[in-house]
């Protein structure tokens, strides 16, 4: 049976480091605890559900219940000589499931290295990293329904997979909680290596295979990205905004060096982090808050910052794109 703590400290449970508490909370290890903590709570006050609360921004205490599920294990359930499809519990950390797959020569996720947070809170928000996303290993998605109690699998055609978005993040959002994922492994995986330096740092560590990719991978973010333990931060805090091509062309017109790449036909991503470094944020700091001196898109907690202090500071960032570039930056962190 669950405990259920009150008055509880989330500074360690959230990246950003914000120094809150939740007025109750309680880990559920299996379906059967998070459906007797639902049954015998859900009428009582409000709760959320958190992973490893890598892409949250807490700015006061939560007056409810927080869960967080923490249902272990990675167990392959069908081999043969293309793919292996892995289970995974919904408290598994990510990235020891991805260092899992590489130890077991299983290809599809080594892009995805070192991206913080649990394996449950993976296909919320499709995460992606160098050219890879969650959408393109998933087979099926295992929840329980919140209204009825039920188990149900999803396949991933019905998880409606976007940029940074999914189901979960849109129609099944506080209907659902993730219990494990499954995966589509290869044995014999196409390489990808073509996204910004990951080739030519990869093929600085030598041959090309699932170990040089992780490990390029995980030089690359440790580079580029602050270690969340050291310096608070939840990575990225903006999506990469997507305009028309018609606006994206008067754009490049007036911005010769803009980076541009094409999402599909009709519309082109653009940098965030680019859009926030020229309008003068890269580096800079305002009390506790501030943003990274090697990543715009990353505002990181100095130590003592409070979640209104860092959500001052990013709309103040979103306004300044505005303004400049006529785009409207849009949090991929979940504001509470």
């Amino acid at each position: 049976m669950s405990l259920i703590k009150e008055n509880f400290p989330l500074k360690n449970l959230n990246t950003f480091g914000i120094d809150v508490r939740a007025r109750y909370f309680t880990r559920a290890g299996s379906v059967e605890e998070l459906k007797q903590v639902l049954e015998d709570n859900r009428n009582f006050f409000p709760f959320m559900v958190i992973g490893g609360g890598s892409n949250i921004l807490f700015t006061s205490d939560y007056n409810g219940l927080i869960i967080q599920p923490s249902m272990k294990g990675i167990k392959i359930i069908d081999n043969n000589h293309d793919h292996c499809m892995v289970e995974v519990g919904a408290g598994e950390d990510w990235d020891d499931f991805v260092s899992w797959s590489v130890e077991n020569n299983l290809g599809g996720v080594e892009n995805l290295s070192l991206i913080p947070g649990s394996t449950g809170s993976s296909p919320i928000q499709n995460i992606g990293a160098y050219g890879t996303e969650l959408k393109d290993v998933v087979e099926k998605v295992n929840y329980l329904d919140l209204e009825t109690f039920e188990m149900i699998s999803i396949n991933n055609r019905d998880c409606h997979f976007g940029y940074r978005a999914s189901i979960f993040k849109n129609q099944l959002k506080n209907r659902v909680i993730i219990t494990s994922v499954i995966f589509r492994l290869k044995h014999h995986p196409l390489f990808n290596t073509s996204y910004g330096n990951l080739h030519a740092e990869t093929i600085r560590l030598g041959k090309i295979s699932l170990v040089t990719i992780r490990n390029a991978v995980i030089n690359i973010r440790r580079y580029k990205l602050p270690d969340p333990k050291l310096l608070g931060n939840a990575g990225s805090f903006f999506k990469n905004p997507v305009v028309e091509t018609a606006k994206a062309l008067e754009l490049k017109d007036r911005y010769t060096s803009m980076p541009q790449f094409p999402a599909s036909d009709l519309f082109v991503k653009i940098p965030a982090g680019w859009l926030i470094e020229q309008c003068g944020w890269k580096g800079r700091r305002t009390g506790n808050a501030g943003v990274h001196d090697k990543q715009a898109l990353v505002l990181v907690n100095f130590g003592n910052a409070t979640g209104y202090e860092i959500k001052a500071l990013a709309m103040k960032i979103r306004d300044s794109v505005l303004e400049k570039f006529d785009i409207n930056l849009e949090p991929e962190v979940n504001i509470i």
